[in-house]
């Protein structure tokens, strides 16, 4: 018979005995460690903020693959690569672990939101950069009043404040180049803010039942499976380096949502819609990195405002209790 096991715990091993990547790793587990004790609501937002980079970056890789591409076959490809990189992960954990407690609310929500996929993909190429720009920002305005009114979420002054000064940001990066263009497809790319609020009022319910993992493998696998139709009906070849890029956007539209998801489980919608303008700083730093798109004074005054505002939510939202 073998001896019974110590049950005190072991102590932890020096810095100087840790190898190398441990002593990497410190900071991390530092920060990590701090974070899990800060107040939910701006764990909530900086998950937001870690979900708008990983998206925008996304999204720039997307706009590089998609040129040559149907953008509704883009789509189906860009699920198809997150789901299939996620099959590892399910095979190793079981798919047990992935099984949802609200199947029908999943399609649902899968149904809703490829609405809103398709309308989007469907004004994209019409309407222009500026004005789709400003057209998407209007998304966190109907989510706060969606949560307000169908979640019963506390509607508060400051959170409010926050969204209308960020969104005056925007409007200060967009509104000089904004053309008033675009006529339908301008007026289908804002019917779709409210169905992807819709898509995130549905996400906020869903994370009351399932993890966030279970709900990006139940998007993953529906956007994919109702966006295959779509994708065939003007399907063209598709290169290996465009395989390849797919194959990352599939890596970061997982880890993407997974954020998105994780600050649906923190906090309240409304507390974290004001942080989603921040959007457009790396919208704006991206383009200048992989489009060479040079940011205007404006972008500048905008930014300052956008970040402004958030910094004040989030101080605010971290001295009240948790």
């Amino acid at each position: 018979m073998s001896a019974p096991s110590d049950p005190r715990p072991e102590k932890p091993a020096s810095p100087s005995r840790l190898p190398l990547l441990g002593r990497a790793a410190e900071p991390f587990s530092r920060t990590s460690a701090y974070l899990a004790q800060a107040n939910p609501v701006v764990q909530g937002m900086l998950w937001a903020l870690a979900a708008g980079l990983v998206l925008n970056s996304l999204n720039a890789l997307v706009r590089v693959v998609a040129q040559g591409l149907d953008p509704l076959q883009t789509l189906f490809l860009r699920y198809l690569a997150g789901f299939v990189l996620m099959l590892p992960l399910v095979m190793r954990t079981g798919l047990a672990r992935y099984q949802t407690r609200d199947l029908r609310g999943q399609f649902i929500r899968c149904v809703v939101h490829v609405t809103g996929l398709i309308m989007w993909f469907t004004a994209l190429p019409q309407v222009p950069l500026a004005d789709l720009t400003a057209i998407g920002f209007t998304t966190p305005i109907f989510l706060m009043l969606g949560a307000a009114f169908f979640l019963g979420e506390k509607m508060v002054l400051a959170r409010w404040v926050a969204a209308g000064i960020g969104f005056a940001g925007v409007l200060i990066v967009v509104g000089p180049s904004m053309t008033g263009a675009g006529g339908f497809y301008a007026l289908l790319m804002l019917a779709s803010s409210p169905v992807f609020a819709v898509s995130g009022l549905l996400t906020k319910t869903l994370t009351r039942l399932d993890s966030p993992a279970v709900i990006v493998f139940w998007q993953s696998l529906t956007v994919t499976l109702f966006s295959l139709p779509l994708a065939l009906l003007n399907w063209q070849p598709v290169a290996a380096w465009q395989w390849l890029l797919m194959g990352v956007c599939g890596i970061m539209g997982n880890l993407g949502h997974y954020c998105l998801n994780r600050s649906f489980a923190h906090a309240d919608l409304s507390a974290t819609q004001s942080v989603k303008f921040v959007d457009i700083l790396w919208a704006s730093a991206l383009g200048f990195i992989f489009f060479a798109e040079v940011p205007a004074k404006t972008t500048l005054l905008g930014a300052a405002v956008i970040l402004a505002a958030s910094l004040w939510i989030a101080r605010r939202e971290a001295r009240s209790p948790r």
